[in-house]
């Protein structure tokens, strides 16, 4: 179910490569990769999870409240970070040159779905 929901985020956004359903810890719930992407999204939600946990103390520090989005942009993939819940998060990699609104749109209506699964 989880591979349908990534898959349907990948194929809508033009620019998509991959995308993953992960945990803080660094492990991979389910991911979808277009054929011969040239990143490996289960390495990227692994060392991202690590900034994200930093961003998340920092936000607590700082009382701004829960950091809920976040994105990376690189020269060769922008990744979209949206976080699940306390304990999941869906990474999505795309071309610097991706729809990026599009991307954050699914990313923020298709994640209650995931939420939904995860109960």
């Amino acid at each position: 179910m989880f591979q349908a929901v990534l898959k349907e985020v990948v194929e809508n956004t033009e620019g998509g490569i991959a995308t993953l359903l992960m945990d803080f810890e660094g492990i991979a719930v389910d991911s979808y990769s277009k054929p011969g992407a040239a990143f490996d999204i289960t390495t990227i939600g692994a060392e991202f999870s690590v900034v994200l946990k930093s961003i998340q103390r920092a936000a607590e520090m700082l009382d701004a409240g829960n950091a809920a989005e976040i994105a990376i942009q690189a020269e060769k993939v922008t990744t979209l970070i949206r976080v699940v819940n306390s304990s999941y998060f869906v990474a999505f990699s795309m071309t610097p040159d991706a729809n990026i609104g599009k991307a954050r749109y699914l990313l923020r209506t298709k994640v209650p779905v995931l939420l939904k699964e995860l109960v």
